[in-house]
């Protein structure tokens, strides 16, 4: 067994496929596929599940990742007390459903950066389900999801509750409906709304609140920030989280506005998930403890 047999496998499941952990190593991909071949045969067990849309780390494999992780971190201890400066050079990988990405995660992000100078943030946009599976799969550390009141919660996953607010009505500045205290969900439908795309919460959310009535005249987007931008063009108006508005950079240069919901008092809340795991490597508990820092001092 040798240390890039781990470190092939470690990509592998962290990129999601051969190919993107070929192209990410720089390395052939018969010769990757090969190496965690021998790797396989070695140790007895199928490690990766390998499909046509791409290799995943199999069940087998996750129970074994934690220990691999602690080789991989010893022998990075190892460098770095030899003085190798390309030691401790460890990629956190977190996905987002990207609400609260610039008032929460930019700020961690600063945070981490100033307590581990080597390490580096991967940001990747995605789903709630597919963070879910990434999550559990091991190709991400972190994930930052929105859950309403009443949600069910991963029993694989470790969640810890960063930030609680309602969902709001979320206007250009200049909008006729900001002069009112409150909008209500008839005020609502007559307007162009923005819809986040079915997988997002605030799609569930939007058809709940107007149930089989959707606003007629819609855009439908991923995420929020694509979400916010389309308001400030004066595309329409959406419905997002409070937390994931109130201090971005477009709230705070005056161009998007927010206002309660009449009647409507959702709670939903912003979740820091990972995986169960006996072992967590360094780099993703220092992010967590930065994220949560961050949290505490937006909700301060």
């Amino acid at each position: 067994m040798r240390i890039e047999q781990l470190e092939y496998l470690a990509a592998v499941t962290q990129h999601g496929s051969l190919r993107r952990a070929s192209e990410r190593l720089h390395l052939s991909q018969p010769a990757l596929g090969e190496a965690i071949t021998k790797l396989e045969r070695e140790l007895g067990v199928t490690l990766l599940d390998r499909r046509r849309s791409g290799a995943r780390i199999s069940a087998q494999g996750r129970d074994l990742l934690h220990n691999m992780v602690e080789v991989l971190e010893a022998v990075d201890r190892l460098k770095e007390a030899a003085g190798d400066q390309r030691a401790g050079s460890r990629v956190v990988r977190v996905g987002t459903v990207n609400a609260a990405t610039a008032p929460l995660l930019a700020p961690a992000i600063r945070r981490f950066q100033a307590a581990v100078p080597g390490a580096s943030v991967e940001v990747v946009n995605e789903q709630q389900a597919e963070i879910h599976q990434a999550l559990l799969e091991g190709s991400l550390d972190l994930g930052l999801v929105n859950v309403l009141d009443g949600d069910d919660r991963s029993p694989g996953l470790v969640g810890t509750d960063l930030l609680h607010g309602r969902p709001v009505v979320v206007l250009p500045a200049a909008h006729p409906l900001a002069v009112h205290a409150e909008v209500t969900v008839e005020q609502l439908r007559r307007e162009r709304f923005v819809l986040m795309r079915a997988g997002y919460l605030m799609h569930r959310f939007a058809h709940r609140l107007f149930g089989a009535d959707l606003p007629r005249d819609r855009h439908t987007t991923d995420g929020a920030e694509m979400g916010k931008l389309l308001v400030v063009e004066g595309l329409g108006v959406t419905v997002l989280p409070e937390y994931s508005v109130v201090g971005d950079p477009l709230e705070r240069a005056g161009l998007l506005t927010v206002r309660p919901i009449a009647g409507d008092h959702t709670g939903v809340t912003l979740v820091l998930q990972q995986r169960r795991a006996d072992h967590v490597p360094a780099a993703v508990r220092e992010l967590h403890a930065a994220l949560v820092a961050q949290a505490r001092s937006a909700g301060a």
